[in-house]
């Protein structure tokens, strides 16, 4: 953007603007954004609430020291104990039944099972004869062992990691959309900036110029309609004032409401003065790289692979939960018992248990294979669905990279037609006071000349967002060739 057009706008500041206005670039209103906005802050929130389920996830994997038990367990009460006759008697009991148990544990995702080493020791104590036992568990090392069963370890494995690569993505992606918006923002105060700017200086000019009007109309230089005319131009330049300046306001307060700055530390409320960017970024970009870096870096294409793997572990969990299931259970160690709790330790007798539990279908009328067939047929559906959205996303790549080279022609070509327009308004200007120019011709010029001035505010901003969109879609910054990285 031309230094005559920044100079024209920073010299003709609206009059709202003029009491302790803060100004702003739009690099520093992004990065306000990003800082201090509601959606910057709950896209970091996010990122920490993901960040902590990984971290759940990777304990579940880690060796787990428990230690579990009811310490005391006193019940005292009447109990039903049937004789040798076949009736029943009510005794009285009072008596603690209290254990502890202390278990190292581990998964194992290859397997899908677990091991485990425990040490337990019960104490039983019966209070009406005054007796006390204890039972207790030295050493016991166990497994418990799926077989033929979905193993959801061994895809959690694969899946969960990039589940979270793909959620630290998004952090990044929420980030730049919030760059994004602002900018949006940024600019519609800009462009409200910039119509009140011209609508007050109309407003002086055509006031200036019905002046001039009136004292041609007495030496009878100018026909009445003429001065008519430009009555209407004043009365309309006042309304659209008015308008400049309401819509100025709102979106003053669209954009500080969205950075989350409402007022100076005396609490007072503070009017922004945005700067017009002066320039628009150089850099060249390759089609193929920004493909490259969008399917390198973008949430999308890890939830791609984290869809296609959820597509095929739903098939492998239908096929194999139809089917037989069973599931190994052994504990082997020592036991004993005793009067004393050394007891327990001392020459302690084998313990061994061996459970085999299964369940194996027999007649499911079809639920088996339809299940599976189901399961399969998803998967199908997720791989063209993914299909197409890769080629969608491919499409939006393109259609960004050639739209941000042919905006930033547009910001230099509006640019030079804002320059044309002002000078020829100007000259416009003077002939009319000289009377060698009609009313109509004046307001064809000042048309041009607040539509050039618009234009150009317009096309930065087409530029700008089409920038930070790039950005969005690729993860990657071209004009300093890195990788976008989350704080």
């Amino acid at each position: 953007m031309s230094l005559f057009l920044t100079l024209i706008f920073l010299t003709n500041v609206p009059s709202f603007a003029q009491q302790t206005a803060l100004k702003l670039t739009l690099e520093e209103v992004v990065n306000l954004a990003r800082e201090q906005s509601i959606a910057g802050k709950q896209a970091a929130t996010l990122k920490k609430t993901n960040y902590w389920k990984y971290r759940s996830f990777l304990a579940d994997f880690k060796p787990q020291l428990s230690l579990d038990g009811s310490l005391p367990s006193f019940t005292r009460s009447f109990i039903q104990v049937q004789q040798p006759d076949g009736t029943i008697a009510f005794q009285p009991v009072s008596l603690n039944n209290s254990l502890l148990n202390l278990s190292l544990s581990q998964n194992i995702p290859q397997t899908g099972g677990s091991i485990y080493v425990q040490q337990q020791l019960q104490r039983f104590d019966n209070f009406l004869n005054r007796s006390t036992l204890y039972n207790g568990i030295p050493f016991a090392f166990g497994i418990s062992q799926p077989l033929f069963r979905f193993n959801q370890m061994k895809w959690d494995r694969r899946i969960e990691p990039l589940r979270y690569a793909e959620s630290n993505q998004q952090y990044i992606e929420a980030m730049e959309q919030v760059a994004l918006d602002a900018t949006g923002l940024y600019f519609d105060l800009l462009v409200a900036q910039v119509n009140l700017q011209i609508a007050e200086t109309n407003r002086a000019n055509n006031d200036t110029l019905y002046t001039i009007a009136k004292h041609k109309l007495e030496i009878g230089k100018i026909s009445r309609n003429d001065l008519l005319q430009l009555q209407l131009s004043v009365l309309n330049a006042r309304k659209d004032l008015a308008s400049a300046r309401q819509s100025a306001e709102v979106a003053s307060l669209k954009l500080r409401s969205y950075i989350n700055t409402q007022t100076t530390t005396t609490g007072q409320v503070r009017s922004f003065e945005l700067v017009i960017p002066d320039q628009v970024r150089s850099f060249e970009v390759d089609l193929q790289q920004a493909l490259t870096e969008a399917f390198a870096n973008r949430s999308d294409a890890i939830g791609f692979q984290r869809r296609r793997l959820e597509a095929d572990r739903d098939v492998e969990k239908a096929r194999k939960e139809n089917g037989i299931n069973a599931t190994l259970n052994a504990d082997f160690g020592l036991t004993n018992r005793g009067s004393r709790p050394i007891d327990v330790y001392i020459q302690p007798q084998d313990r061994q248990s061996v459970i085999l539990q299964f369940t194996v279908p027999i007649m499911t009328w079809g639920r088996a294979q339809a299940r599976t067939e189901t399961a399969r047929a998803n998967q199908q559906l997720v791989v063209q669905t993914l299909e197409q959205a890769r080629r969608t996303f491919e499409q939006q790549i393109y259609t960004q990279v050639t739209l941000l080279d042919m905006l930033r022609q547009q910001v230099k070509l509006t640019t030079e037609a804002d320059q044309i327009a002002q000078v020829r308004y100007q000259i416009a200007q003077e002939r009319f006071r000289l009377s060698d120019l009609t009313v109509t011709d004046l307001g064809i010029a000042t048309q041009d000349k607040d539509r050039a001035r618009r234009d150009a505010i317009l096309a930065l901003r087409d530029y700008w967002q089409s920038y930070y969109t790039l950005r969005l879609l690729t993860l990657y910054d071209f004009d300093t060739n890195q990788k976008l990285q989350g704080a």
